[in-house]
């Protein structure tokens, strides 16, 4: 039966990416001919027509903004067909990260939500042929639920995984042998995150034989843990040496959940105080779960910071980041799960939704809607990218969102089939600017990269990271907010002239434009401030405590103005400045 399971599964992506430009213009009919009534299509005049050049000549591409007073009279209750022709069940919260850090609320008809759930049923079987067995053992994933609201209208919001961890779909596919996990229902729904870290973790202990992976959604927030452990560790084996639940986990459904579960064991609790007590905790994910074959956690983009420290915690076990999706939109699953986290692929999924792409060196076309003109960008089609070029990545979906922007920039890696591979680069728009400068979030993080470098001689490593275009005093300046983790106390890393060698390579890292607004005093010198231990462990409960998702919570990598802002200057411990100009030489020699 599981052998039938996972081959079927694998069936379908070949006949889906074997007909991938079929099955777009299939979807895209679909979802007009669904939504045909709507009061949004209404506008365009499409008389029924479903194909796809009546749609993209008289569609324009939007953004959210766009749609945003659609978005409000449905959460104040207009229950009419707005957007889609499906009745909302809820709206997912986005994950805001981009620098203004404003959440965003995506309608989801319970239809959707269940077409979804296709790409998740395709992880473990395309897992399976990379690591066999899976089936015989558990997952030791770290979920965390978001509480729950509810909009002026009466409609719940929540993010996507705290919607899946309360789905049917998530408990009924716990009966499935390679889908076993070692929380218990009741520590996912538990809303106070650190109390559903501590008994996740207690009960990954427990069975700590049985563990053949180790998980979260982000990797932030699997080092997170990590941490956690490494702080709270002498408080879980207590509780494991005398059998009894650690009376500051209050939530009674744990504490009735745990009572079943708990047992007094001497032999383990040794065995992790001779673990865990030492100041070495390299590889300790290797030595506590010693059966544990990958990690599974998001580890693209602005995450893939984070993979150096994996790698020193796990003992250097490979990590998996199965799938692309959002609280927007399902779009690819990863068909090498196993490949280096910069190498790392998602093969997009025709069936999904509707997909088109803007060329980062894009034309743009005049569309008269109403009695009105706009400029809409020339979009590809799915199987019309080209390989090695970039991307903006544009949706069409059965929830109700027609030609919307994601924001994504995407690079084509190669195809499978006809259906293109994509490498997630960045999201969209400029981070950091002064004058004329536009620094993005990937040149900006090649800068940390160059600096870590440097670090490495001290035996110190960056935890995280933030920015700031600051423009108190003109000229503005950028100013880097790190957080470091000295490993060698002999060697002052922290010292002005270690840092301030840190801010000039960033500087020189930095694109030609930037680099003369510098040398001509546009720009004033860059300035590092160091942080306080834990500062961004802080930064999460601040986020928490003011309404943020801990399962989706990603460290801002620009920090505009506000409370994070006055936060990160609180905790300030030394400034320091780049000394001397960036070079002009070698950018100036390739013009």
């Amino acid at each position: 039966m599981e052998t039938n399971w996972n081959t079927e599964a694998l069936e379908f992506i070949e006949e889906v990416t074997k007909n991938a430009g079929q099955v777009q213009k299939m979807v895209l009919a679909d979802i007009l001919k669904q939504n045909a009534e709507t009061e949004y299509l209404q506008r365009f005049n499409l008389d029924g027509a479903t194909d796809t050049k009546t749609f993209t000549s008289k569609v324009p591409c939007i953004t959210y903004e766009d749609i945003r007073p659609e978005i409000q009279r449905m959460e104040n209750g207009d229950r009419s067909a707005i957007l889609t022709a499906l009745p909302v069940s809820e709206f997912l919260l986005s994950s805001g990260t981009t620098t203004s850090g404003k959440r965003k609320l995506i309608p989801m008809p319970e239809e959707e939500w269940n077409r979804r759930q296709v790409l998740s049923s395709l992880q473990m079987p395309v897992m399976n042929t990379y690591v066999p067995d899976l089936n015989k053992g558990k997952g030791l994933y770290f979920y965390f639920s978001w509480p729950e609201t509810r909009t002026p209208g009466g409609h719940m919001t929540l993010t996507a995984l705290a919607k899946y961890y309360r789905s049917e779909h998530y408990k009924n596919q716990r009966r499935d042998p390679y889908t076993q996990y070692t929380s218990p229902y009741e520590s996912v729904l538990c809303t106070d995150y650190v109390q559903s870290m501590y008994v996740q973790l207690l009960c990954g202990l427990y069975q700590r034989k049985q563990i053949n992976r180790v998980g979260a959604s982000l990797a932030s927030a699997l080092l997170r843990v990590i941490k956690f452990f490494e702080l709270n560790w002498q408080d879980l084996v207590h509780d494991i040496r005398v059998g009894s639940l650690n009376p500051k986990i209050t939530y009674e459904p744990l504490r009735e959940c745990m009572a079943r579960i708990m047992k007094s064991d001497p032999e383990l609790a040794d065995f992790l105080t001779s673990e865990c007590s030492g100041e070495n905790w390299e590889g300790i994910i290797q030595r506590i779960w010693p059966n544990a074959k990958y990690l599974e956690t998001l580890i693209t983009g602005s995450m893939i910071q984070y993979a150096t420290s994996l790698d020193y915690y796990s003992g250097g076990l490979p990590i998996s980041t199965a799938k692309y999706a959002s609280s927007e939109c399902c779009f690819g699953i990863n068909l090498n799960p196993i490949s280096k986290p910069e190498d790392v692929s998602f093969t997009f999924m025709p069936n999904l939704a509707y997909f088109e792409f803007i060329p980062q060196e894009h034309h743009s076309s005049k569309m008269d809607i109403g009695n009105s003109t706009v400029t809409t960008p020339d979009l590809i089609d799915l199987v019309d990218v080209e390989v090695g070029k970039d991307y903006e990545v544009v949706i069409t979906t059965y929830a109700g969102l027609y030609r919307y922007q994601m924001g994504d920039i995407l690079r084509v890696t190669g195809f499978h089939n006809s259906a293109p591979k994509f490498k997630f680069l960045r999201r969209k728009g400029v981070l950091l600017s002064i004058e004329g400068d536009k620094t993005d979030e990937v040149e900006l993080q090649m800068a940390m990269d160059n600096a870590s470098q440097i670090l490495q001689a001290y035996n110190v490593s960056l935890v995280d990271y933030t920015s700031h275009a600051s423009k108190k005093i003109a000229p503005g300046h950028y100013v880097i907010y790190w957080e470091l983790s000295v490993k060698d106390s002999d060697k002052n890393v922290q010292s002005d002239e270690a840092i301030s060698r840190c801010c000039q390579t960033i500087e020189n890292s930095f694109s030609l434009i930037y680099k003369q607004y510098r040398v001509h005093g546009a720009i004033a010198p860059l300035e590092i401030r160091v942080l306080k231990n834990g500062t961004f462990q802080d930064l999460v409960e601040f986020a928490v405590s003011r309404g943020a998702s801990i399962g989706q919570y990603k460290v801002p990598r620009c920090v505009e103005t506000g409370p994070v802002l006055e936060f990160l200057d609180s905790r300030v411990v030394s400034s320091h400045f780049s000394p001397c100009l960036p070079s002009l030489a070698s950018e100036e020699s390739e013009e």
